[in-house]
């Protein structure tokens, strides 16, 4: 790593990356960050760029304009490549592999001393994996030795692509602890997924893609805290048509018993529901998902936030 980029804490650099297939445009100047112990999820609709960012970032592709730093390094070049340790969306595992040789073959390709594959495997809970084929483990126990096998070169960055997918609650949670530990010890992650909640509980910062462009950039925070849009829930006396009458809105749904109202105006709804219901009662007023904010930033229906630029979000947060 670089003198500048120690001082920094910076592992990662994306700066005006770019990048076409043929005609088509799949980034447009994207830059990001991730800083040592960072965790920066990369969300956005499928086609937005995701896919070619993290091929840039592996070294798989190579950006038109712009550039990739990998600790002070080009990714395309092997000694770089060193400091990067990759969990792909499929395992692709060959089938009669022992799990034991896949981790042996990993240390050496990573330039790893003799017994590292079997610490790596150790250290994410997978020991006793050693002895099987990988053929017969289970999705948690894949993601398991494909983290080892990341980790067996002790990477300064981890490239995490769709990593929980198909994975149950239980799994989801052992898997982020074990890349937590990593973090604590100074590893930078950088995550894509589709599970929005997973991204907000465990990201320092989003950036979304849309269109092979940066739409906004922020915490998790940030982004949810600029979406103008806040759900109101009570138990009511009040049908929801009704209430949708009494605060002159068609944004209010039944749900579970509680009848709920979507709307930029809380104060307003809150007030004219307590005036309408005197018996209102369990009262809650909460922020919009990161997946609402994401949804209204992406796709082809007007966005919320269309226009919105990172200095926006981030004014937007320090304000709430």
């Amino acid at each position: 790593m670089d003198a500048a980029a120690q001082r920094r804490g910076d592992v990662l650099r994306v700066e005006g990356a770019s990048y076409r297939y043929g005609a088509v445009e799949a980034l447009s100047e994207v830059s990001l960050t991730v800083g040592a112990g960072d965790c920066v999820a990369l969300l956005g609709p499928n086609g937005a760029g995701k896919t070619t960012l993290v091929n840039l970032v592996t070294g798989l592709l190579v950006p038109a304009a712009g550039t990739v730093d990998v600790c002070g390094g080009d990714p395309r070049r092997a000694a770089t490549r060193r400091s990067l340790g990759v969990v792909a969306q499929s395992a692709g595992f060959p089938r009669t592999f022992r799990v034991g040789e896949l981790l042996r073959s990993a240390a050496t390709r990573a330039g790893a001393p003799r017994g590292a594959g079997d610490r790596a495997l150790a250290s994410v809970g997978a020991a006793d994996l050693a002895p099987r084929r990988a053929k017969n483990l289970s999705g948690g126990q894949q993601r398991r030795v494909q983290l080892a096998m990341a980790l067996v070169g002790a990477p300064a960055v981890l490239v995490l692509d769709e990593p929980t997918n198909g994975l149950d609650v239980g799994s989801r949670h052992d898997f982020w602890a074990l890349v937590a530990a990593r973090r604590d010890e100074g590893v930078g992650v950088l995550v894509t997924t589709h599970l929005m909640e997973e991204a907000a509980a465990v990201a320092d910062h989003v950036v979304v893609l849309d269109r092979a462009r940066v739409v906004v950039s922020g915490t998790p925070h940030q982004l949810t805290a600029a979406m103008p849009q806040r759900t109101v829930s009570a138990v009511s006396a009040l049908g929801a048509d009704e209430v949708a009458s009494l605060v002159g809105t068609d944004a209010v749904t039944l749900e579970g018993g509680r009848v709920v109202v979507r709307t930029a105006e809380t104060e307003r709804v809150v007030w004219r529901w307590m005036q309408g219901d005197p018996t209102l009662s369990d009262l809650a007023v909460a922020s919009a998902t990161l997946e609402q904010a994401v949804a209204a930033l992406t796709g082809d229906d007007a966005p919320a936030l269309a226009g919105t630029t990172t200095s926006d979000v981030l004014l937007a947060g320090a304000r709430s």
